[in-house]
């Protein structure tokens, strides 16, 4: 499969070097101009998410290309290693399982030749017991008042998705209110406790080693509050559940490992949303609704699996993704969800992309010379619009981005949801655009403006346009359209962490940070500080209580 070293050695990536060359100086109005049938050719849909990637600097010759690049990559053998359960996160030496989690067709995935969905079926169904006991009432606090608030304390992935999913699919919540605390900075965790009943709310300890140090500290705090609250320990059994796989450590904290939800080890963090991560969801939301969620990434994975490259939603996005990364330089991509209950996602989604595919090795450990992943960003239209559009439009960077939208809205307040389209389909259309100077100058002519006026105003009124920009749109923010809209972008992250030729599964960067942040902890509350740096031991000493 890995008959080369780097992609860049591969026939199609020099072709593509050759082809950018001949694209860099045609507009997009060009490319509109010169084929009528350009959006029809360059669009596709499945499971109720519509991919408009019409407003590229692409041609028919361009996806070809990318195409035979992801074959001579090895895309179609790594697609099927990870859906046959083989351990391709190398350096771990792991399987990559999340869709394991929402095969809802429930086809046999071995690893090791053992199948692992009778396991996750299991979990499922715990889900399903727990989640109607609580929301029915059946499950009571140690009053005997019936749970009204739910806390998830994680970080990272056991935090993210979980966040994300219930604050989009807010109008579809009628469980318990769900908050999340993950910052291990005290006052995360004193605020939010401000705003619950200890009475009332469970806590959700999402750590798979339960060891985690920000999640455990938040955890004591949770759990001192509680006692402090019950006048007696035995209270923790009613109000602490664990997502674990550390079954010693969670007795040891007073949970009843009855009240424990497993995961794997082939569960990725930032994959780890349709686990029992995904526990406060199913809590707000109905465990109904969380398997909608499951539906729809599941329909996502056939899709990534099954349909030729060209028709390929997954395939498509990595390879644009990849088109502008390396043939064009563009090192930021923007998120851009025109839907409020979508705020969350460019985080999620930054999460996903950057701790996936920024790399700098290869998966042989090879130093790469080419770039990997771009830094994701973005914040939801139309508050975008009145705080960083400006630099997409006339600044300086080379910017892509992904706008998303809804066509239906769940409420239904008149103008609201019309406004809220308009702008999204205006921006795409004015950054693919722009304006000469010759149109502005005839725009400003027209509201009546002096040639004086006309002279000095027309150079700050051109805008360059030829700024791509992809639009997903959804039929709905539903639950079943939200799950195949994530397994989308996992299986962009995927199809450009092969082409990479990367481990997009592990994150080793992570871990130089959290071995020094344990000595220079010890070294704040009194421990001679020694061996940093001048800044590091200039500010420790500063920063000392």
């Amino acid at each position: 499969m890995d008959d080369f070293s780097f992609p860049t050695q591969l026939p199609a990536w020099r072709a593509l070097r050759m082809h950018a060359e001949t694209l860099r100086s045609l507009h997009l109005r060009e490319l509109f101009e010169q084929d009528e049938r350009r959006a029809e050719r360059f669009s596709g849909e499945t499971g109720g998410l519509f991919l408009d990637y019409s407003k590229n600097r692409i041609q028919l010759e361009t996806r070809s290309l990318l195409v035979q690049l992801a074959q001579q990559s090895g895309l179609e053998q790594r697609r099927q290693a990870m859906f046959s359960g083989e351990r391709i996160n190398n350096t771990e030496n792991r399987p990559v399982l999340h869709v394991a989690l929402r095969n809802r067709s429930n086809t046999p995935i071995l690893v090791d030749g053992r199948d692992v969905m009778p396991g996750v079926n299991a979990v499922l169904a715990q889900m399903r017991s727990f989640s109607g006991a609580l929301r029915s009432g059946e499950w009571r606090g140690y009053t005997g008042k019936a749970i009204t608030d739910v806390v998830n304390i994680g970080i990272g992935g056991s935090d993210l998705g979980g966040h994300m999913v219930c604050t989009a699919l807010a109008p579809f919540a009628d469980g318990p209110a769900t908050h999340f605390v993950s910052n291990v900075d005290d006052a995360d965790i004193a605020q939010t406790l401000a705003t619950v009943n200890p009475e009332t709310t469970l806590f959700i300890i999402a750590s798979k080693t339960f060891t985690t140090r920000e999640t455990m500290v938040n955890a004591h705090t949770a759990r001192d509050w509680l006692v402090a609250a019950a006048g007696d320990d035995g209270a923790v059994e009613k109000h602490f559940v664990a997502v674990s796989t550390s079954a010693e450590k969670v007795q040891a904290f007073g949970i009843d490992t009855d009240n424990m939800f497993e995961f794997w080890d082939w569960v990725g963090g930032r994959y780890s949303l349709w686990s029992a991560i995904g526990l406060p969801i199913a809590l707000a939301l109905g465990m109904d609704r969380f398997e909608q969620l499951l539906d729809g990434a599941h329909a996502m994975d056939q899709h990534f699996l099954h349909t030729p490259m060209e028709q390929n939603l997954p395939v498509i996005l990595g390879l644009i993704g990849i088109w502008y990364r390396n043939f064009f330089g563009y090192a930021s991509h923007a998120i851009l969800p025109y839907a409020n209950d979508l705020r969350l996602l460019p985080m999620f989604l930054q999460q996903l992309d950057m701790e996936s595919n920024g790399k700098r090795v290869t998966r042989a450990g090879e130093p790469v010379d080419y770039p990997t992943g771009p830094v994701i960003w973005g914040a939801q239209g139309t508050n975008g619009q009145h705080a960083f559009f400006q630099l997409l439009h006339q600044g300086m960077e080379d910017i892509s981005g992904d706008f998303i939208v809804a066509k239906n809205s769940a409420f239904d307040l008149g103008e609201h949801h019309r406004i809220l389209v308009a702008n999204c389909l205006a921006q795409t259309e004015a950054l693919m655009r722009g304006q000469t100077e010759e149109e502005a100058r005839a725009a400003l002519k027209a509201e009546g403006r002096s040639e004086a006026d006309i002279d000095r105003l027309a150079p700050h009124k051109v805008f360059p346009g030829n700024k791509p920009s992809n639009t997903i749109v959804l039929d709905e923010l539903a639950p079943k359209n939200l799950g195949a809209l994530i397994a989308l972008y996992e299986h962009k992250v995927f199809v450009q962490g092969v082409i990479w030729q990367i481990n997009s599964f592990d994150q080793w960067g992570v871990e130089l940070g959290k071995q020094l942040a344990g000595v220079i902890e010890r070294e704040l509350t009194g421990e001679k500080a020694a061996g940093h740096d001048a800044s590091t031991q200039m500010l420790i000493k500063r920063l000392q209580r």
